[in-house]
């Protein structure tokens, strides 16, 4: 047996084996999730209706299948609860990672300039938070802005205010939890791409008299496009599903759709709805995958 022979076999296991993760953890999931999407709430165990038993033969199943209907999408789009989760969502998510792209931009790109020695430590300070539990981390941002929390103490210190500010319970208080917990998606990206920039160009664009402001736009930003792509991915889709900071840190007056998918779920147990509701909420999500798809092709078709 020759070792081509050997080593196609593997080779070809390996080529397989994403799509049968994809099959199994995606794909047969998302069956289930839109199954119970199209049947209706029942009070029993499972808490939806038609229940497909295989073994109750053909006939079972075919008025099992008959039974689904895409009633919970109807109502999705015709109760405004539904309709302001989602808007309200994608709002918070638009505005959060404007902000993170604002403050996470400068920070790679000072990463990027500094001698080879100081870019690995910048990198670790950027990882540690990660070393920390994530809901630990959140709740010491609880005890930071409360009302007698260090953020107010350090202000009536300074004396930037005459009394406590409320912070909790609030979109501010949100938007900070939002901003610290995914800025390392939003640096991490912009660092990778910009540290592989010839320095060369911007002293390029520099003699041939171009202003600081104009390098950036000209030559620094739209070279950077594919890490401000990938950053804005990695931060705008989860922050859009987030349940655990809007939770903890926001007021309970507007929700999220993460936290409505939690009550429909675990407090109105109603999981043809929520399952809909997820299903919408992959479909949105989509889009901005599709367009970022899309740029990245034209960018390689303008490069040939």
């Amino acid at each position: 047996m020759s070792s081509r022979r050997i080593f196609a076999r593997p080779a070809r296991f390996a080529a397989i084996a994403p799509y049968v993760w994809m099959v199994l953890f995606f794909l047969v999931p998302f069956a289930f999730v839109l199954k119970i999407s199209l049947s209706q709430t029942a009070i029993a165990q499972p808490p939806y209706a038609p229940v497909f038993d295989l073994t109750a033969g053909w006939d079972a199943l075919r008025g099992a299948f008959a039974a689904l209907s895409a009633d919970n999408f109807k109502l999705l789009v015709s109760d405004d609860i539904y309709v302001f989760a989602y808007m309200r969502s994608l709002t918070v998510a638009v505005t959060a990672t404007a902000l993170l792209l604002l403050i996470g931009y400068p920070i790679a790109y000072g990463m990027a300039r500094l001698p080879k020695r100081w870019q690995a430590v910048a990198m670790v300070l950027v990882i540690v938070p990660f070393w920390t539990s994530f809901l630990i981390r959140i709740y010491a941002w609880i005890n930071i802005l409360q009302h007698d929390g260090l953020l107010n103490q350090i202000l009536l210190a300074l004396h930037l205010v005459s009394q406590p500010v409320v912070w909790l319970s609030t979109d501010t208080a949100m938007y900070i939890g939002i901003v610290y917990s995914y800025l390392p998606f939003m640096i991490l990206p912009l660092y990778a791409t910009l540290a592989k920039m010839e320095p060369a160009l911007e002293e390029a664009a520099a003699d041939l008299g171009a202003p600081p402001w104009q390098v950036f736009w000209l030559v620094i930003f739209p070279l950077s496009l594919p890490g401000v792509g990938a950053g804005v991915l990695l931060c705008f889709i989860p922050i859009v599903g987030e349940f655990v900071i809007p939770d903890l840190l926001a007021g309970s007056n507007a929700l999220m759709i993460g936290q409505t998918l939690w009550l429909e779920f675990f407090t109105n147990k109603d999981w043809p709805v929520a399952s809909a509701a997820a299903i919408v909420l992959l479909m949105v999500l989509l889009v901005p995958l599709l367009l970022y798809e899309r740029l990245q092709k034209r960018q390689l078709e303008h490069g040939r």
